[in-house]
């Protein structure tokens, strides 16, 4: 059988940043295959993903200061690897001292915020770490704020959150770039090996993205060839050698991501693969309906409907915890699909795999990276921590190592319909989530109704695809309103609309007060049950996207 070709990759050493992850997809956005791994992990062990052709490594910023007791490392055969090295905050100071040159402790002082380096004029030469800023131009809006002492000074604007700085360099490096309090920003030597103290993969570095582009292809001399083409050959390739001649069954949820993982194992192995769609009561309006419409009868995917909404709701019934509620709901996943093998095994054979949307935040979320290599526990997605420990199904996970923005560029080159493409991501446990406190038919049935307005109303204000995010939460809190002469005790319902690039941080979506008017008119006055209307303002975080 053929083996899939090495993948280009640029590993990601996460030693605590907020935007460990996004410098991972910073580099994915540029078609080049990265991976975010804690620090601890030795080159020996990436080394046997034989599938890896590393061709650099970024070391991420975090909180800590390479002189803590617990300061994390690297492993020494990184640096010894001779493959380029771009250090970022902490990870330029690690560089730095790792390699003979010294740290100055802040003493509290921190440089943090937005900043202007000035990049000095030779810091575009060759040798080819030197050329990180090369090609680099700002816009005149940004040249319009900067006081430009020369017009051949390249000065950019970039983010800053640091402590201590580096104060002598190790032999063989060079400044590439100050600030007016720092007079090292940027260091360079001619074996690959550069250091960065701003962050170019947030927005508040304009120029950050050309920035990390310049390492990935100037310095690593990477190719860009992960695109969405590469990813379905090579998931189709690995797909056909883990599966063989064995049957799969596919948990189809209604959302894009187990819609993309359904099409791309369809098309690797056929009608080895059967789709299943649990109702299990916990549903958005419509939802049934429009799974079989688009895979029963538009795309011809073998489909079953299991009818479990009592099965569901008999076993969440006075249950309030939200943790408990998404382990219920796992394991009742895992047992219907459990029968429905023993079911299609009499007519088809047996049934060796199961298949999930599951995607690379997922994983990330669900077990932490930290320093120390002890994964905490965020949260138990029904992907992966809300599965139980003994299954009789084997995982087939074809988008395990993507970004949601990946998996709609692949969907779209599947052919899935662009709606399905764009829909807004629907969580595992479903609306159990989204009603806080106890479930029963008759709140499911408010809260279905209520999120049906909320999203029509922002479809028809054409806002849906600007939107990471929207939807109605159903709070265990009633209070007092007076509807025509009659007073009232009904239900406080909360709308959450966020945006975001990648789900692990959001933003609470500006919505004009005229379409919270509109959405807030329609559910108190359609829906008997609500008489109030809040919404959330809190970003992710310290809020999560979810309430639950």
């Amino acid at each position: 059988m053929h083996t899939p070709e090495r993948r280009e990759a640029i590993i990601v050493f996460d030693y605590g940043s907020q935007y460990s992850r996004l410098i991972t997809r910073r580099i994915r956005e540029c078609h080049v295959y990265s991976e975010l791994v804690p620090a601890t992990t030795t080159l020996a062990e990436l080394q046997k993903n034989e599938l890896l052709d590393i061709k650099g490594f970024i070391f991420s910023g975090g909180p800590s200061s390479v002189y803590d007791l617990d300061a994390p490392a690297c492993d020494p055969a990184i640096l010894e690897s001779g493959l380029p090295i771009l250090g970022i905050c902490y990870g330029m100071q690690l560089l730095a001292k790792s390699l003979g040159g010294h740290v100055a402790l802040s003493h509290g002082l921190r440089e943090y915020g937005p900043a202007t380096i000035e990049v000095l004029p030779d810091a575009a030469q060759d040798p080819q770490s030197f050329r990180i800023f090369e090609g680099i131009t700002v816009s005149p809006q940004q040249t319009d704020n900067l006081e430009t002492p020369e017009a051949s000074t390249l000065r950019l604007p970039v983010w800053m959150s640091h402590g201590d700085s580096v104060d002598k360099l190790p032999e063989g490096f060079r400044v590439l770039a100050c600030t007016e309090s720092n007079p090292v920003a940027a260091i360079g030597s001619p074996k690959g090996y550069i250091g960065l103290q701003f962050h170019p993969e947030v927005t508040h570095t304009p120029q950050g993205k050309d920035i990390i582009r310049n390492f990935l292809f100037r310095v690593c001399a990477c190719e860009p060839t992960w695109t969405p083409g590469h990813v379905i050959d090579e998931a189709v390739e690995l797909l056909r050698q883990q599966v063989g001649k064995e049957h799969v069954i596919c948990g189809l949820s209604g959302g894009v991501d187990s819609a993309v993982a359904a099409l791309l194992i369809h098309k690797a192995i056929g009608d080895q693969l059967t789709c299943i769609f649990v109702d299990t009561g916990l549903l958005r309006a419509g939802e049934r309906e429009q799974v079989v419409e688009t895979f029963g009868n538009h795309m011809h995917i073998p489909l079953v409907v299991v009818d479990a909404r009592k099965r569901f709701l008999d076993r969440l019934a006075n249950v309030i915890d939200p943790e408990q509620k998404r382990k219920i709901i796992g394991e009742e996943f895992i047992r219907v699909f459990e029968d429905e093998s023993v079911r299609l095994a009499e007519a088809q054979g047996d049934i060796a795999f199961l298949a999930q949307g599951t995607l690379y935040p997922d994983v990330i979320e669900s077990t932490s990276h930290d320093t120390a290599s002890t994964a905490k526990s965020i949260k138990s997605h029904h992907n992966v921590g809300g599965l139980p420990k003994e299954m009789k199904l084997k995982l087939v996970e074809p988008l395990r190592m993507l970004f949601k923005d990946e998996v709609r560029e692949i969907g779209a080159a599947l052919g899935l319909p662009e709606d399905w493409v764009w829909r807004h991501p629907f969580p595992g446990p479903g609306l159990a989530i989204r009603i806080i406190g106890a479930i029963d038919e008759q709140r499911l049935e408010i809260l279905r109704a209520a999120d049906k307005i909320v999203i029509e109303e922002i479809q028809k204000a054409g806002i849906y695809r600007q939107l990471g995010q929207a939807f109605a939460v159903l709070t265990p809190i009633q209070s007092v309103g007076v509807m025509g002469d009659y007073r009232t005790y009904a239900n406080l319902v909360a709308i959450r609309a966020v945006t975001t690039g990648d789900f692990m941080t959001a933003d609470w979506a500006r919505l004009s007060p005229e379409l919270l008017g509109r959405i807030s008119n329609r559910l108190v006055n359609e829906i008997a049950e609500i008489n109030r209307v809040v919404y959330d303002i809190t970003s992710k975080p310290p809020a999560t996207i979810e309430w639950e």
